[in-house]
């Protein structure tokens, strides 16, 4: 229900059934007709669609069964005295509005709707017969109603759908507004999309809008002859670089906080704890809520099992951590050298250029297979909930693809010390490694949702003979049905699309500042790209894909801790570069120009290190609300317990008069 209140709901969930070949004739067993029926029951506003090969039942949630499923499910929300306190139907004016003016947010709204739809059970003392293409099903007493005709194959998949009316609003006020160049409706997008899409695009508009200046600045030095100055002018636009990347990241800190501070989300929407999973799923120690069931009665067990739990999980975490590296180092490390190596002794411009495009095909299956084993081993570690195990996995994934990218570049920088070489690797990087990106990013779906129509009129055709026209599709749900799914590459257990968004932007970051010394132009080839990404992400979100599911997380978790460990790596490797314009006979004399860049690189990392003790992480007026929030609670509290007290003691001198 992404509309105000005093609106009719928009249809927001698909269930997709397989369509039925025969009639029942019984209506009242039919599997369909029982669903559709049992969704109404619960209240559900509910649309039938019959599309060429599947059937789709529409929902929509009123208010009051949103309000009824959060309070079921002990939903936190915001307070006007910002307290996060359980959401009651009864006082629900008491809780902040949405931005769009609603009362929940799209995940809460979707935690809800999987409350509701999973929540249909036979309540009955008998069990339910049902009929599907004349094959009968018994939905027994106590099951669950969806996972028992998932099971059967009879419903096939639950989707969110996109609302028509906010998706075209979007399109002209965000995708298609290319004249505003970084700004973009980042609460619009929070309501529809979620706080963990909205704050990439917050992300990627704050990186593009300060990137621009270093993209200036790098052009001025390309095209300016400074002569004799320019060993001197190249230091002073590393130095920049570095304290432009160390304030980006504080300033980010502040922004991401001002955002939080605007929406009202709940410090506990995160907590989909693993504590909640058994703990024989994949993991060999119990989860702590289980430890304190079984000694709570024992304090000195009760603290050796929780620091069982603790240092075995950190064990294990580093055991996952040290076969991710040595598999890196003995099994990647080889392949990345070959590649470099026969990038250095071919002649041929034609030649690099597809050998660079052929590689970057060939580490996408490499590192798919990384994350599979990266997905398998990170079952085995107690992390606290599915996002700190989507950053296990970044962390992991990442190192894969930080070898594949950059050990090529460090080969011909280290080893050859030949920048001539090292400037047409990188913009060959950069400009095949973005054009293809963006290529098979856009592309690839479209062309994978053309497939699917083209297999679904194929079937259609077969099973009517052959018709005399074009078989057209009807229904906006069958499409959006087809279109594919908001997933990483690496797979769908842990992460979504952003993975690969944030990876794009963290490796072009990489690459621009570990070798900015070296090509200066970069930033500005990386500032047009993300004008356009801004954009051509956009459309993919609203045109191409289906409406992804809203993810917990509020924060750009690991990458941002990834952007701050290339920022102290690209101060080693610029002045590594420096050293070698300074000292290009190779004899490494502490001259003044070395000793100067051995200084330079003291003072950054020192800079580096300490900028977040003068920059604080959250702007003023945020600690302030939340002082001012904190007061009112207390005060409220106090006033709340005086009078309980004071109840109480009237009540027992009452009874002893």
């Amino acid at each position: 229900m992404n509309e105000p209140e005093n609106e009719e709901p928009a249809f927001e969930i698909a269930v997709v059934v397989s369509r039925s070949v025969e009639q029942e004739k019984d209506e009242e067993s039919d599997c369909v007709k029982v669903l559709v029926d049992e969704f109404q029951k619960v209240g559900f506003k509910v649309d039938r669609v019959l599309g060429l090969a599947d059937e789709f039942i529409k929902l929509a949630a009123p208010l009051e069964l949103m309000g009824r499923a959060a309070a079921e499910l002990e939903i936190k929300k915001r307070t006007h005295i910002g307290m996060d306190l359980q959401f009651q139907v009864e006082d629900s004016e008491a809780f902040v509005k949405q931005p769009d003016g609603s009362t929940f947010s799209w995940y809460e709204r979707f935690q809800c709707y999987c409350h509701l739809i999973y929540g249909l059970v036979n309540n009955g003392q008998w069990a339910v017969t049902l009929k599907f293409n004349g094959k009968k099903v018994y939905w027994e007493t106590g099951e669950n109603l969806l996972q028992k005709l998932e099971s059967e194959n009879i419903v096939k998949q639950l989707f969110p759908l996109h609302d028509e009316k906010k998706r075209k609003k979007l399109i002209w006020s965000w995708a298609l507004k290319w004249w505003d160049f970084t700004n973009q409706p980042i609460d619009e997008i929070y309501s529809y999309y979620g706080a963990k899409i909205a704050i990439y695009f917050a992300f990627l508009g704050m990186y593009t809008r300060w990137l621009l200046f270093l993209a200036a600045f790098g052009l001025a030095l390309h095209f300016i002859d400074f002569g004799p100055l320019q060993l001197l002018v190249l230091p002073i636009f590393f130095i920049v670089g570095i304290l432009w990347a160390v304030t980006f990241s504080q300033f980010w800190k502040r922004k991401n906080a001002a955002l939080l501070a605007g929406w009202p989300i709940s410090s506990t929407v995160a907590a989909d704890s693993v504590y909640k999973n058994p703990a024989g799923k994949g993991n060999s120690l119990q989860s702590p809520m289980e430890l304190v069931e079984v000694w709570e009665n024992d304090a000195i067990k009760e603290k050796e099992m929780f620091q069982r739990y603790e240092w075995f999980g950190r064990l294990m975490r580093f055991r996952n951590d040290a076969i991710i590296i040595f598999s890196i180092i003995c099994l990647q490390l080889p392949f990345e050298l070959a590649y470099a190596h026969l990038y250095e002794v071919i002649s041929s411009d034609i030649i690099k250029f597809g050998l660079t495009a052929i590689y970057l095909v060939a580490i996408q299956y490499i590192t798919q297979i990384g994350g599979k084993v990266s997905v398998k081993l990170i079952k085995s570690e107690n992390n606290e909930n599915t996002e700190k195990r989507a950053d296990s996995l970044v962390y992991k994934v990442f190192g894969l693809y930080f070898m594949q990218t950059y050990i090529g570049i460090f080969y011909h920088a280290l080893l050859h010390r030949n920048f001539l070489t090292l400037r047409k690797v990188l913009i060959q990087r950069l400009l095949l490694s973005e054009i293809l990106e963006n290529l098979l990013e856009n592309s690839l779906p479209y062309l994978k949702y053309s497939y699917k129509k083209f297999r679904v009129r194929h079937k259609k055709k077969n099973e009517k003979g052959q018709p005399t026209g074009k078989i057209q599709f009807t229904s906006r749900v069958e499409k959006e049905y087809l279109k594919p799914s908001y997933t990483a590459s690496i797979g769908k257990e842990l992460e979504d699309g952003l993975f690969d968004d944030f990876l794009e932007l963290a490796l072009q970051f990489g690459m621009i500042m570990m070798f900015a010394c070296a090509f200066p132009p970069a930033f500005a080839f990386a500032a047009v790209n993300n004008l356009m990404e801004i954009r051509t992400d956009a459309l993919k979100l609203l045109v191409i894909l289906r409406r992804p599911v809203p993810r917990a997380a509020a924060t750009v978790g690991a990458w941002l801790n990834i952007f701050q460990f290339l920022t102290v790596m690209s101060i080693c490797t610029n002045c590594a570069l420096l050293v070698w314009l300074y000292d290009q006979e190779g004899k490494w004399r502490i001259e003044p120009g070395l000793a100067a860049i051995l200084i330079m690189e003291h003072v950054l990392l020192l800079i580096k290190f300490g900028f977040s003790r003068l920059v604080p992480e959250e702007p003023a007026w945020v600690r302030a609300n939340r002082a001012r929030h904190a007061t009112e609670a207390q005060d409220m509290c106090s006033k709340q317990l005086l009078r309980t007290i004071s109840s109480k003691s009237f009540s027992e001198s009452k009874k002893l008069k």
